[in-house]
This record gives C-alpha cells, sequence and structure tokens, in this order.
C-alpha cells in the first residue's frame, strides 16, 4: 500500500521576515506608499520607475537597489498586502483562520484570495510580467498558499492534496481571473461561487 502524502499547515513553515535597516526600511516604505499613490491615481501601466522615485523623493540608485524593476516593485507591494491576508489565515476568525471544519476554511480561503487577485488584478499582472512563462509559480507567496490549501484538503480527506491545490491555485491566477472578470464580464460573485464549488469538489475522493 502507498505511503499516504503528509502536508503540514502553513504556520508550521512560515519564516519569520528578516530585519532592515532602519534607513533601508524607511526609504522602502516611503517608495511603496508612492507607488501605491500614482498606481491609483493613473494605473499602473501610466507610472515609471522615474515617476515612483521622484514622488518617493529617493534617488533613482536606491529605488533600483531595493527594487530591480518594476514587476520587483510590484511583487513587493503585493507582499505588503498579502501580510494581511496571511495573518487572517495562520491566526484569524474562523472560518478564514483556524477553529472550523476543512470543508469552511477551503471556501473562506478561495473567496478572500479572490477578492485579493480581483482587487490587485493589475499589480498581480505587473509582478509576473518578464519573468517567463510560470513566473506565479516561483513566488514565495505561491509557495505559501499551495501549503495552505494542500492542508485543507489533506485535512478535508481528499486524496493527493497538493496536486488538487495546484488545480485550485490555478484557476484562482491572475490571468485566469482577469478573463474571467474583464474579457468575459463575469460579476466578482459569481466567480467566487463557482469556485468555491470547485475547491469543495476537490474534497471528494
Amino acid at each position: 500500500m502507498a505511503r499516504r502524502e503528509t502536508v503540514v499547515p502553513v504556520e508550521a513553515v512560515v519564516a519569520p521576515q528578516p530585519p532592515r535597516r532602519v534607513d533601508a526600511a524607511r526609504n522602502r516604505q516611503r517608495v511603496l506608499d508612492a507607488a501605491a499613490r500614482l498606481y491609483a491615481e493613473r494605473g499602473v501601466e501610466q507610472v515609471t520607475m522615474d515617476d515612483i522615485a521622484a514622488a518617493a523623493g529617493v534617488g533613482k540608485g536606491t529605488l533600483y537597489r531595493g527594487f530591480a524593476d518594476r514587476s520587483g516593485l510590484a511583487m513587493a507591494l503585493l507582499d505588503d498586502r498579502a501580510r494581511a491576508l496571511q495573518e487572517a489565515v495562520i491566526g484569524g476568525a474562523a472560518p478564514l483562520g483556524p477553529g472550523a471544519p476543512a470543508r469552511d476554511r477551503l471556501a473562506a480561503f478561495v473567496a478572500a484570495y479572490l477578492a485579493f487577485q480581483v482587487e490587485n488584478l493589475d499589480l498581480v499582472l505587473l509582478s509576473e510580467s518578464g519573468r517567463g512563462p510560470g513566473a506565479r509559480l516561483v513566488k514565495g507567496s505561491y509557495a505559501l498558499w499551495r501549503q495552505h490549501l494542500a492542508w485543507l484538503l489533506q485535512e478535508g480527506g481528499a486524496p493527493d492534496p497538493r496536486t488538487r491545490a495546484e488545480v485550485l491555485l490555478g484557476a484562482l491566477a491572475a490571468e485566469q481571473v482577469r478573463h474571467w472578470v474583464v474579457v468575459e464580464g463575469s460579476a466578482p460573485a459569481d466567480v467566487e461561487r463557482r469556485l468555491v464549488a470547485v475547491g469543495t469538489a476537490l474534497l471528494v475522493a
């Protein structure tokens, strides 16, 4: 008989963020604040790295040392915004956080992650641009969410939880979400209903 795959909960593998120097942390925050403001005012595609450096009051060298390119800056912004979701998943209120059945937590995560993707769609797509095929698969956040979903699927009794987690995250990928919401014009609530149904179906052996 094949040994059953074992997945540990995501809180067991999340590493603490290394501290930054005070001046580096201050400059980083100024850049992120300026980028967020300009993106909100003009749209992601209309803002250059030069625009962000000027608005943040930092030199281009400082900007590029902290963020190699536009996609790296977008990824940093997303990391900051995803931290709240991560904290809710690890220690927040149920059903998104611990304390609810796996099925309920899975449905809550799908809804929360879809909302994150819709709200940050242009940034997510920018963060993955220019990095070659499979860019979303090598992001640290992807590994985190895959671990969490695999854990929930395992707890719900699903076989091969890692593969099923990959399948569900594929449906939640920014390009797919953009196709449904922007190209096809589906309401996010309708997409959420369909994806929650898919996610809970994956719990069935």
